[in-house]
């Protein structure tokens, strides 16, 4: 009988160990398998006078082979690997939205600037007028159709970015009902193997959506955190998560959400990691912003100093300019208070004081009194405390990046400490620019300001330019006075209605504008080159031929050359955008790749050890049925045995 329980027992492990090769094999290309072994042991061997008689082989268990550090790492990699592959990829869309070439907007204000050379040449030239006039439509255009371009690309991601919350959230209860099944069997002393393999692709599966940390419990379940302490699943409990707005209710950016007892906690961006929910968010609230800011502050240079000059000439018809562009006025998108936490009643404002020095950014400002506290650039994090010293002109609480940023309120109406403000100069600005006029008649482009020499100068003076500095009235007659003695060259600027002078004195370097505009007062800004001599004479007064004048049209053509854009001339700015761009998706292209290599290492290494080798498994299938052969022969004989004993006793 032993050498028949030896052989049954032998024969049924041998079984079971082909049924696992074959499970096996089954399940090679079945997603987080974990290859499994049968583990035999050799049963208690009975003590005889001859000594200890084996008696079989009986299977302890079926391993999963399953190592978590490499498990562990290989979900790691793989969910920092989609998410910086997610921003490369929106990355590269806003890249492919601002074109070069004839096409791009860089190309459209190059040719609106240097259409004004042809007006300048022939100022009464309705054709020339016209074309300049239809360039600047086209760059309104162009300004309208990339914002509605990153609209659209916005629009783009809120859709996907909630259908993946809501394929976590499903994922979510997928692994609290795994985790209720294995604490139930737990007690079974056996590991259910295929429910393990189940829960951790679903952890997998999970990761590619937000990075999460696993923790093991005493009862067999699993806890999985985000953001670095928030529970998502608690043993068989699910928190589900939820795309929300931000503590300002700013329609353009999104938070991550999650929900316990009834309770909505926004979560921290920068404590997701990785997976592409993380990489959408920062991509909308920081790229796409970016994008937003770069495109809004070039509109809004451009513009702005073209309505300046524009509003500085006359037209045809001896009317001073207006508007060649909808001036950008700042609102209530610009200006947006924190949606909870804010007691006072203060109404702030927004003002371009120095197109020239704008930063593609949002500012946020904390008060921590009625009067003082602080403004956050968010584009690095640079603070400025208000007020300012020097304090800057009131309202202004402070003047920064080219911007005042105002108080407004009227007693009893003020901040209080505590109280939060957005602030959005540019993010907008692109959204509804167009062209103000239609009538070529009605360009301004002719100088209300004319500059001669007196016949008796005998110096080398030679006219740069002259331009208006405000129209705040009618042009006076000036007269610039130069006076030289000990090698130092100064000058005098006398109001010839008044006989008046109202400089005196006055360092003169050649190619150094010379300015006269007091507030209120219509002013002007003459460049000399040479040098004068003593006594020399420059009269300014206004144009007598007007409509004969070219000279606003050269000074909006000259904007072209003006430093603006981080030192960039006006012309390169759009050039400067695209490189700024470019430069974060090449970098993001980059890091993508790079992840990407890492997560497929680690796969490799975690299949190492938990893959299925077709090749060892068709070797096993041989040698496990080479031994089940073994064992049916040892019953074979152990039934001969048994015969031939039973017809031995029959004699």
């Amino acid at each position: 009988m032993s050498i028949l329980n030896i052989g049954t027992q032998a024969l049924m492990a041998n079984q079971l160990a082909l049924q696992t090769a074959g499970n096996n094999i089954a399940n090679a290309n079945t997603a987080g398998y974990s290859r499994q072994s049968v583990v035999m042991e050799a049963v208690q061997g009975q003590y005889t006078g001859a000594g200890y008689v084996g008696k079989g082989v009986t299977v302890q268990t079926i391993k999963r082979n399953f190592d978590e550090y490499l498990t562990r790492q290989a979900t790691l990699t793989s969910s920092i690997a989609a998410g910086d592959q997610s921003r490369s990829d929106n990355l590269k869309q806003i890249e492919g939205l601002f074109s070069g070439g004839d096409s791009g907007l860089g190309a459209a204000v190059s040719n609106m600037l240097n259409a004004f050379s042809d007006i300048a040449s022939a100022p009464t030239d309705l054709t020339a007028r016209t074309v300049a006039l239809t360039n600047v439509d086209e760059t309104a255009s162009r300004m309208r159709a990339l914002s509605a371009n990153l609209d659209d690309l916005q629009n783009g991601i809120t859709q996907p970015l909630t259908q993946m919350v809501s394929n976590v959230n499903t994922i979510a209860q997928s692994i609290a009902e795994v985790n209720q099944s294995i604490a139930k069997v737990q007690a079974n002393g056996q590991p259910p193997n295929d429910l393990l393999d189940k829960r951790d692709q679903l952890i997998h599966d999970l990761n590619q959506y937000v990075q999460t940390t696993s923790i093991p419990a005493s009862d067999g379940t699993v806890g999985i955190f985000i953001g670095g302490s928030q529970a998502l699943v608690l043993g068989t409990t699910v928190a589900p998560l939820s795309v929300t707005q931000d503590a300002f209710g700013d329609p353009l950016k999104s938070k991550l959400a999650i929900t316990r007892s009834g309770q909505s906690i926004a979560l921290d961006e920068s404590t997701l990691g990785g997976g592409q929910i993380p990489a959408l968010l920062k991509f909308k609230n920081n790229d796409l912003m970016e994008a937003r800011n770069l495109l809004g502050r070039l509109t809004l240079a451009v513009t702005t100093s073209m309505n300046d000059q524009h509003k500085l000439g006359l037209d045809l018809d001896g009317k001073v300019g207006g508007n060649l562009f909808t001036p950008i006025t700042f609102g209530g998108n610009n200006i947006i208070p924190k949606l909870v936490g804010n007691t006072g009643t203060a109404t702030l404002g927004l003002a371009i004081n120095d197109v020239t020095k704008f930063v593609p950014s949002d500012y946020q400002i904390d008060f921590t009194s009625p009067t003082t506290g602080n403004i956050t650039r968010m584009s690095d994090g640079v603070v400025t405390a208000f007020p300012q010293t020097p304090p800057a002109t009131a309202p202004a609480l402070a003047t920064i990046d080219g911007l005042d940023f105002q108080d407004l309120s009227v007693a009893p109406n003020a901040p209080a400490a505590g109280d939060q403000f957005l602030i959005k100069p540019f993010s907008t600005a692109a959204n509804a620019i167009t062209s103000q006029f239609t009538s070529p008649r009605s360009l301004a482009v002719s100088s209300p300001v004319s500059v001669a020499a007196t016949g008796t100068n005998s110096g080398s003076l030679t006219v740069t330019s002259l331009t208006a500095q405000n129209l705040a009235t009618p042009i006076d007659n000036y007269t610039v006075k130069f006076t030289v003695a000990g090698g130092v060259t100064t000058y005098d600027v006398i109001d010839n209605t008044t006989a008046t002078t109202v400089a005196s004195a006055q360092p003169y370097v050649s190619g150094q504008p010379i300015t006269y505009a007091p507030t209120g007062v219509a002013g002007w800004s003459l460049t000399l080159t040479g040098a004068p001599a003593d006594q020399d004479t420059m009269t300014v007064k206004p144009n007598p031929f007007p409509s004969l004048s070219g000279g606003n049209a050269t000074a909006i053509m000259n904007l072209r050359d003006k430093p603006m854009f981080d030192g960039a001339n006006l012309t390169d700015g759009y050039a400067s955008l695209i490189a700024q761009l470019g430069i974060r998706s090449q970098s993001a292209d980059y890091t993508a790749q790079v992840s990407a290599n890492l997560a497929s290492t680690a796969e490799k290494d975690r299949a190492g050890v938990s893959g299925v080798n077709l090749d060892e498994e068709a070797a096993k299938l041989l040698q496990y049925q080479q031994a089940y052969q073994a064992s049916a022969k040892m019953i074979q004989i152990s039934q001969s045995i048994f015969d031939t004993l039973i017809q031995g006793m029959g004699r």
